[in-house]
């Protein structure tokens, strides 16, 4: 074979090309590539919050931020259970100007503190009451909410095999319809694959001080692991 034969794929939906050509010693190759997506139910949630306080000195404002920090951190550990993790992820000490006009110097008119804690969760239902119980608590910052597996390995690898089974099935419906059969595999290369997290109902990025009820309702959605493979066999005709 001297010419590179293209062949479009359009019977394959998650095949992105193929091709035929000569390789060494006048053994014909085909290679094909394709993508295979899962979708997962998510067991993990990372929710950020924080706290924010102001005071015309920076160790009052330090001093609020704590104590009410302390009371937050006890709010979340009492509705989330024991199997809650906590960890400060942004500890912030901020001057406050009030801006003049007319090219003057700016005024020094206190700090802002800003604690941010993450709460990790797997129980996905006390969403809404740990937010709620953290907003009661003094929380006033709402930073980031985000979803995940707990094993997001076994996603991976089921997405893995399915697009490597795709691209087997595509060679072998490409060789069958050239008049050619798969003699061996030469090579089987991943070549990407992502993680889509849903996107979740937000909160708002300012909480508000009084509680809430009902609860706040979250909604997850699912969150989708893809995955790539190439492949190549060499082929004969039949």
């Amino acid at each position: 074979m001297k010419y590179l034969l293209w062949i479009a794929l359009g019977f394959v939906p998650m095949l992105s090309f193929a091709r035929v050509m000569p390789a060494a010693q006048s053994q014909a190759t085909l290679q094909v590539s394709a993508q295979a997506t899962v979708s997962r139910a998510p067991d993990r949630v990372y929710i950020d919050v924080g706290i924010r306080t102001q005071a015309p000195r920076p160790q009052d404002a330090a001093a609020e931020n704590a104590a009410r920090g302390a009371a937050v951190i006890a709010a979340v550990r009492r509705v989330a259970g024991p199997t809650v993790q906590l960890t400060t992820i942004n500890y912030s000490v901020n001057p406050q100007y009030q801006y003049q006009t007319n090219g003057r110097p700016p005024i020094l008119t206190g700090y802002a503190v800003t604690n941010l804690l993450q709460v990790r969760l797997d129980q996905l239902a006390r969403i809404g009451p740990v937010i709620d119980a953290a907003i009661a608590a003094g929380a006033n910052v709402q930073q980031d909410l985000r979803f995940a597996l707990r094993d997001p390995e076994t996603a991976r690898l089921s997405a893995l095999a399915q697009a490597a089974r795709r691209a087997h099935q595509a060679a072998n419906a490409l060789a069958t319809s050239l008049g050619l059969r798969i003699v061996r595999i030469l090579s089987v290369v991943q070549t990407g694959g992502a993680v889509v997290p849903p996107i979740p109902r937000m909160v708002p990025q300012v909480l508000r001080a009084e509680r809430m009820a009902p609860a706040t309702p979250i909604e997850s959605g699912g969150i989708r692991i893809s995955a790539s493979v190439n492949l190549t066999v060499a082929v004969a005709p039949r």
